[in-house]
């Protein structure tokens, strides 16, 4: 096994995608351009070459970078900003061997540079996303996302749900999973248990049952049972004070109910920090913490800042696996 390679996936390739892995490769050096395995189509990652005016050829082997180029159904369908089951397929493929070098120890980690919903359904992969893939590739029973990394770490009860069925959904014992997989992983990388928080799912709480019951019937219950096993878990807070609280210090991470109760502030307050981490899987995968961003992808302009701080928080979960 070559030890801590990280493998970085091109995602969609109509997207930011290849262009802020080529941004993101033409500032580093030698060493650090070692650590990488670039997994990707050469022929698009050589068109973001060719946009941003940099020099690396993905056609050739590279004495200082790894690459492995992936070929894919449908590529010749894609272009710049448009979804397509070409981006799709490409963004599946790329994924997928990157989960089978991580479980062949080939590779420690996995970044993935952002993939379209819409094309992987297109390209006939029905799932929501980097998290479900890696879920069914890897045989894990269940997975979580924790945004780490920023002012906030958020981490979710669930993510890819409509509103409706994350509430209808909700249980006691996913939220304690929940708070126990996040306690585990601080303790890990911070060698201290961390202080959680949960928010309540209703207006203030529900204030006492008036805006609703789930926090006494769902969400203390789980609370309850998690403080009984020594872990530093307080709540129900209001939701609309919780996220104030922790950005001023009291938490250390906040257990969202519901994809947006934990995105919003989390992007609001660290964009370009904040780390998308899958837990609960046998690999190492973190993520960029934006979408494809067709608006403004291969026009020269997305940063690689958030690209850089998933490979850096990577490098610190393999020190501490």
């Amino acid at each position: 096994m070559v030890m801590d390679k990280i493998a970085i996936t091109m995602g969609d390739p109509s997207g930011v995608g290849p262009e802020i892995i080529v941004s993101l490769l033409s500032g580093l050096n030698n060493d650090q351009l070692n650590e990488l395995v670039i997994i990707g189509n050469s022929q698009i990652l050589n068109q973001a070459n060719n946009l941003l005016g940099n020099k690396i050829d993905f056609n050739k082997i590279n004495s200082h970078l790894e690459i492995i180029d992936v070929k894919s159904k449908f590529i010749e369908e894609v272009k710049p900003k448009l979804i397509s089951r070409g981006g799709g397929e490409a963004a599946y493929r790329c994924f997928e061997k990157a989960i089978q070098m991580g479980l062949n120890k080939e590779i420690s980690a996995i970044v993935t540079a952002p993939l379209c919903k819409k094309a992987l359904h297109d390209a006939g992969h029905f799932y929501d996303g980097h998290t479900e893939i890696l879920k069914k590739l890897t045989n894990a029973n269940e997975t979580f996302m924790l945004l780490s990394g920023g002012l906030l770490n958020t981490v979710h009860v669930s993510t890819h749900l409509s509103l409706l069925n994350a509430i209808k959904t909700l249980a006691t014992e996913r939220i304690i999973k929940t708070i126990e997989i996040v306690n585990q992983h601080f303790i890990k990388m911070y060698q201290k248990k961390p202080i959680i928080a949960v928010p309540g799912l209703n207006p203030h709480s529900g204030e006492n049952g008036i805006f609703g019951d789930e926090e006494h019937k769902i969400i203390i219950p789980a609370i309850e049972y998690c403080k009984n096993k020594s872990v530093k878990v307080f709540g129900p807070i209001s939701p609309d004070t919780v996220f104030y609280r922790a950005l001023n210090g009291e938490f250390d991470v906040v257990v969202a109910l519901y994809h947006d109760q934990g995105h919003i502030p989390t992007k609001l307050i660290s964009f370009e920090e904040s780390v998308n981490v899958t837990l609960g899987t046998p690999l190492v995968r973190t993520s960029v913490d934006h979408g494809t961003a067709h608006e403004i992808a291969w026009e020269g302009k997305a940063s690689s800042k958030n690209l850089l701080a998933a490979i850096n928080y990577a490098k610190k979960m393999i020190r501490f696996q």
